[in-house]
């Protein structure tokens, strides 16, 4: 699954653009690694999300293609705020 499609169905960004913009700008990186928004997640992988003045680093645990709000948390764990 591609980052902004996992970050928006995780709910961790409001809109699948916002999170292609985030991730094309440099805020998102994927095990370490600057990640573009079509970078290919896979269960395991590490992501930090960097917006405002602070950064979010979270485990992606699930690949859902459709997560009704109740199953968008169960995806990711978050491991820093």
């Amino acid at each position: 699954m591609r980052v902004d499609k996992f970050l928006k169905n995780a709910r961790l960004i409001k809109r699948r653009t916002v999170g292609k913009a985030a991730a094309d700008s440099g805020r998102i990186t994927v095990n370490g690694k600057e990640a573009k928004a079509g970078t290919q997640l896979k269960v395991g992988d590490i992501l930090t999300i960097a917006y405002g003045g602070g950064k979010q680093t979270v485990e992606v645990l699930s690949l859902l293609e459709h997560a009704p709000k109740e199953k968008a948390e169960t995806m990711y764990r978050l491991m820093s705020d």
